[in-house]
């Protein structure tokens, strides 16, 4: 299965699909086509039906380029089997929102 990401209203962003080596180098630029110029974006992942360290990647590039420009960048309903790497690479604070 192919990754999509698309615009589900003001600020939202919704993802569906596989997020992981195959589809990465394109869900990380069609990502951040659609989070350019916005300063608060929200990503739903409840549609991703698997993910691995590369998607993990991926949404860690989101948030920088977002740092970046000064947007704030949060995710819901990250899937488990990403969380668990996250954790695993003390990442799932970033993840989540959380600080330290």
């Amino acid at each position: 299965m192919a990754f999509s990401i698309e615009a589900a209203g003001p600020g939202k962003l919704r993802a569906s699909g596989e997020l992981g080596f195959e589809t990465a180098a394109e869900a990380l630029r069609a990502g951040l086509r659609l989070m350019a110029g916005g300063p608060r974006w929200t990503v739903d992942l409840s549609g991703v039906t698997a993910g691995d360290s590369a998607g993990l990647a991926v949404l860690i590039e989101w948030l920088s380029a977002a740092r970046a420009q000064g947007a704030d960048l949060s995710f819901e309903s990250v899937p488990a089997q990403m969380l668990a790497i996250a954790r695993i690479s003390g990442l799932e604070g970033l993840l989540l929102g959380q600080s330290g």
